[in-house]
Order: C-alpha cells, then sequence, then structure tokens
C-alpha cells in the first residue's frame, strides 16, 4: 500500500490542475504521451541520460536527470525497453513509494520468462508498479485516440497506485478497465501482439468455402464439359466461376452471422433459463459475427464488380452477335417471354435492395461509424429500420435478416426452375446455387418459427430474467456474462 501522505495526493484523489507527471524515455511514445499530459494540465518532468538534449520533446515540458526527475513526481511512467531496466536500480532511493508505470511491450510472445511489469517490480521492490498503457499506441495519443484506441488495459497490487493511474486515463479522454494483480501482466503484455484475433476464424472460413467451392464448380462445369464433350471452357474460370464462388460464400457468411443466434434461443429454450453458459465454440462464433458480416460484404462487393463487366467480355459479345446472325440468317424472331422479363427483372431487384441493405450493414458496423452512432441510432439502423421495410416480421427482426431474406430470394430467381432439369445435375450432384441455399433457409425458417408469439414470448421472458420452475433451483446463476443475442 502507498503511504498516508502517497494516498491523499492530488493525483490519487482524481485531481490533475498542476500535478507533476514525470516520464522516463525520450521515445516516439514518451514524446506523445507527454504532450498529451500537458494539453491535460499537468505538469510534465522528463528523465533522460542527457538532459541537455529536449529539441524534440512538446514545448512546455521540463528535463532532468533520472534522479531528479524522480523526485518531482509521484507517478512515473517507465517509457524504455526492458533491456535497458537496469539503470533503475541505482536511483532505488529515488523511487521509494512512487507508482512506476510499465507501458513496455516484446516483440514476441513468451520472450521472457518473467512479465515486465513484474521484472521491473523485482528490480524495484520499494515502489508500487502498474502494468498499463502499453494496449494504446504512440499515434492514438497524437490523434486524440480517434481509431477507437481508447481503452486502458492495467493490472497491478496496490487498489490506490491503480486508482492514481486510471485517474490519468481518464484526464486523457480514455477509460481504463482493471485486469487484476500484477500477475495479470504477462496477459496484458500479449494484447498488442494478437495479430487479428477475431478475424482468424472468419477468414479460415471464407478461404475453406471459396476452395471448396471454386474446386467444387471446377469439376462441375470446366472439366465435366471436356470430359464429356471435348469442349476446352477453362477461360471461364477467370469470371464466370469465379463469379459463381464469390456470392455463393457471400451468402453462406452472412447466413454463419445469424445463425449462432438461432442457436443461442434454441439452448436457451431447452435449458428453460439465461443463466447458463453458452459452449466454447459457440461464445467463439458469436463474438467474430462482425467479422463474418464483413468478410461476406467483401465477397459481395467483388460479386458486383465482376457482373458490371460481364456485358463487355469477349465471349459475351460473341455469343450476342452469333445470335442475331443466326436470326438473321433464319429470318426468325425470338418471341418475347413476359416470364422470362419479369424473373430476371425481379431478379436484379432482389440483388439491388439486397446489397443496398448490405452495404449499410457494413457501414454500420465499421468502428469509425458505430462509435460515433448513439445506441438508438445504430438499434434504428440494425433493428427498427429492418421492420419498417418488412413489417409482417417480428418487431424484434433486424435488418440483417432482411437482408439475408432479400440475398436468398435473389438466388432463387437465379436458379428458377433449374432443379428440375436433369441436365442441372451433371455427374449427379447438384448446383452450386443450391448449395449455398442450404444454410440460410435453414436461418431464415429457423427464425420464422422463433417470431411465433408463443415461441417469441417464452424466448423473451427467459431473456428477462424469467426461469423454468424446474431449473430455477438448480441453475448457473454464476455462469458468467452472455453475450446480447441478435434477435
Amino acid at each position: 500500500m502507498l503511504p498516508e501522505s502517497v494516498a491523499m495526493t492530488p493525483l490519487a484523489t482524481g485531481e490533475r490542475k498542476q500535478c507533476t507527471v514525470c516520464i522516463f524515455g525520450t521515445g516516439d511514445f514518451g514524446r506523445s504521451l507527454g504532450l498529451r499530459l500537458l494539453q491535460a494540465g499537468y505538469e510534465v518532468v522528463f528523465g533522460s541520460r542527457d538532459p541537455k538534449n529536449r529539441a524534440l520533446l512538446p514545448k512546455g515540458s521540463k528535463v532532468m536527470t533520472h534522479t531528479e526527475a524522480a523526485r518531482t513526481a509521484q507517478v512515473i511512467f517507465i517509457a524504455v525497453e526492458r533491456d535497458h531496466y537496469e539503470f533503475l536500480t541505482s536511483l532505488t532511493p529515488a523511487l521509494e513509494g512512487k507508482v512506476l508505470v510499465d507501458i513496455s511491450n516484446n516483440l514476441k510472445r513468451g520472450q521472457f520468462p518473467q512479465s515486465n511489469a513484474e521484472y521491473l517490480s523485482s528490480l524495484v521492490p520499494g515502489a508500487s508498479v502498474v502494468k498499463g498503457f502499453n494496449t494504446v499506441s504512440a499515434w492514438a495519443l497524437q490523434s486524440g485516440a480517434l481509431d477507437a484506441s481508447r481503452q486502458v488495459l492495467l493490472c497491478g497490487d496496490d487498489p490506490q497506485a491503480k486508482q492514481a493511474v486510471v485517474n490519468i486515463a481518464h484526464s486523457l479522454g480514455l477509460t481504463a478497465q482493471d485486469r487484476g494483480s500484477l500477475r495479470a501482466a504477462g496477459e496484458v503484455e500479449d494484447i498488442p501482439l494478437q495479430l487479428f484475433p477475431l478475424w482468424r476464424l472468419p477468414l479460415w472460413i471464407a478461404t475453406g468455402l471459396i476452395a471448396f467451392f471454386f474446386f467444387y464448380l471446377l469439376i462441375r462445369d470446366v472439366i465435366y464439359a471436356y470430359a464429356t464433350d471435348g469442349k476446352d471452357i477453362s477461360f471461364r474460370i477467370m469470371i464466370s466461376l469465379a463469379n459463381k464462388v464469390f456470392p455463393i460464400v457471400s451468402l453462406i457468411m452472412l447466413a454463419l452471422c445469424y445463425l449462432p443466434s438461432v442457436l443461442a434461443a434454441i439452448l436457451q429454450l431447452y435449458h428453460g433459463t439465461k443463466y447458463r453458459r453458452f459452449p466454447d465454440w459457440l461464445d467463439r462464433w458469436m463474438l467474430c459475427r462482425k467479422q463474418l458480416g464483413l468478410v461476406a460484404l467483401a465477397l459481395a462487393f467483388l460479386h458486383v464488380l465482376y457482373t458490371l463487366v460481364i456485358p463487355i467480355r469477349y465471349y459475351v459479345r460473341y455469343r450476342i452477335a452469333a445470335g442475331t446472325i443466326a436470326q438473321i440468317k433464319e429470318n426468325t424472331t425470338k418471341p418475347f417471354d413476359n416470364t422470362m422479363a419479369w424473373r430476371t427483372d425481379s431478379y436484379y431487384a432482389l440483388g439491388m435492395l439486397g446489397f443496398g441493405l448490405y452495404v449499410l450493414l457494413g457501414i454500420t458496423s465499421l468502428p469509425s461509424v458505430s462509435n460515433v452512432l448513439n445506441w438508438r441510432e445504430f438499434r434504428f439502423i440494425q433493428s427498427k429500420l429492418g421492420h419498417v421495410t418488412f413489417n409482417f416480421l417480428s418487431p424484434q427482426s433486424k435488418l440483417g435478416h432482411v437482408t439475408l431474406l432479400f440475398c436468398t430470394a435473389h438466388t432463387f430467381l437465379y436458379g428458377w426452375n433449374k432443379f428440375l432439369r436433369a441436365s442441372s445435375y451433371k455427374w449427379w450432384t447438384p448446383p452450386g446455387y443450391m448449395l449455398s441455399l442450404v444454410v440460410p433457409c435453414v436461418v431464415l425458417v429457423s427464425r420464422l418459427i422463433l417470431i411465433v408469439p408463443c415461441v417469441d414470448n417464452t424466448v423473451t421472458r427467459i431473456r428477462q430474467g424469467w426461469e423454468r420452475p424446474e431449473v430455477k433451483g438448480g441453475s448457473q446463476s454464476n455462469g458468467g456474462a452472455q453475450h446480447p443475442l441478435m434477435p
């Protein structure tokens, strides 16, 4: 614990005007942090090996030797690499009772057997070490944390020392999250080393589906034509084949965004309570739904771009010209098919509407956009707008389900009556579009069942805390926080 004189300092009580904060290190992060602290009303003192070198430091700050700087402030940010911590041992008397904020990171996980913060604590046992600010970049400090890097994760063994750091974070417009004792420092230090942790599963799913459907359609369209008729249509791989794979995978991944909420609702109905943890695989699935949707949107964009180039393709222009010349030679004209006109226009209309809603969903899912929307605005776009578009659906229906409905109908119109033709089942395999409809249809049918009033009312009551009588006594009321379900 900090001494009583330290505990009652302005930093510990939340005041900040004219308080002094010390920074050891004059690198990019140290200078950026010093500038933000000056803007927040603090006095900033830098501790440097060469106090004369102040050209790059923020205007208004002071620079002293490490010993002199340590005596001026109660909170000291250690903005130096772990390899240079040894010089702190010679400053032990000056650092006695101080709060040392370790902001260092490593180059790779498991680089050292002991976390940097714990190592620092062993070097200066008389100080209170707090791990924090290592998840905020120098760029985020310079730009005012407008890139969604607003959260400061911190841990330490001294509650009052952590509160002093929390107060500084709040003064800089950042949010702070206490991750526990200093034993959690290793976990906090590993966070910046994670490479798109929530994107791995969506990217693996997208890669697997693209590879599967590419080779599946390659066998059905290209290899089949060569094996049975001797035709070489391998040129279709570049545009035609790709323009089948992308929309198929996009539709499946869009459906995968909403399938976990259906499964979660079914589990809650089955258990009769919301106080039971979801399986780990479902929990991870629900955490990456936004990433699944953004990858699906990217594939939908590719589908649109590939579709736009169809009229200028050599193969298409050749087919149109050949068909026109054949009609002229035969002096015949194909009659106008009103049914086909309705089908194609509806097909394109649903595709454009679905893609427009797709884009709206994607835009509101971007952190840079969602951060400027309040909860009511976000809920209106994601939920109420979907209800206005299709007012026969439950008020809880989301815009994503309407998007999924439009895109699924778009695919149905693409297939039309092809499933009735024996020629569509090459080598007894179904067309790719039929496979793409399986997951979306499961989601939409399940959603229709869940919005039946008797089922919907039960799910709503469960989510509001009601429990089935036979499970009320033995439910896992401390089973942990659940993710909000997509209605």
